[in-house]
């Protein structure tokens, strides 16, 4: 098994969405065992940082566990200062990361393409960021070196302050799902429309 790790931040209020939008259904599954799937063939753990309305997100996980359907590891992870933002979350997970490497994606992306993980999974470079039509998305892949960084920087920062000290280096990908996520109701009608679970 390989060595890379993720974290999933599945923290968030999904205030836009109108619903609670990591449970929602989008194809065979939910949206966010579809950003789950995505990472199976590489990675030996994925970390999942709950925080506003963690216990459906846990009861959503061991309903994923259940089945077996996964070779990697599924780490539960409640965030208790999930109000301060994201990046409280970002920390959260970072402490538990014990890969050199790992992606960090937010929970509700998902029609990220499974080739574009492994691609991007692959790449060198502290910062890796997919692009699509030149603007860059999710996942993205980050060092020890980066992930040192976060932890030591003040939680009411951001992620973007922090990558703004390395160099970045994006990879064009044929991908549109690095750019989507499920924000808004519109956005949840989108994905249904071009989320094709088989791929």
């Amino acid at each position: 098994m390989n060595n890379f790790e993720a974290i999933i931040l599945a923290a968030g209020y999904s205030s836009r969405a109108n619903a609670f939008k990591m449970t929602l259904p989008l194809g065979q599954m939910t949206v966010l065992e579809q950003t789950i799937s995505k990472f199976e063939g590489l990675f030996r753990r994925v970390i999942i940082v709950a925080g506003f309305q963690a216990e459906i997100i846990q009861e959503e996980i061991e309903k994923i566990i259940s089945k077996n359907a996964y070779s990697f590891q599924i780490k539960f992870v409640y965030n208790e200062n999930f109000n301060q933002g994201m990046f409280s979350s970002i920390q959260k997970g970072c402490i538990e990361v014990n890969a050199p490497t790992f992606l960090l994606t937010p929970g509700d992306c998902p029609l990220v393409k499974k080739e574009t993980v492994q691609l991007i999974a692959k790449q060198k470079g502290n910062v890796v960021i997919p692009s699509f039509n030149y603007k860059g998305g999710h996942p993205i892949k980050l060092s020890s070196e980066v992930k040192q960084k976060i932890l030591e920087t003040n939680p009411k920062s951001n992620l973007r302050a922090v990558l703004n000290g390395f160099e970045k280096k994006y990879i064009n990908v044929d991908d549109p799902g690095v750019l989507m996520d499920v924000d808004t109701p519109e956005d949840y009608q989108k994905a249904i429309i071009n989320g094709n679970p088989n791929v």
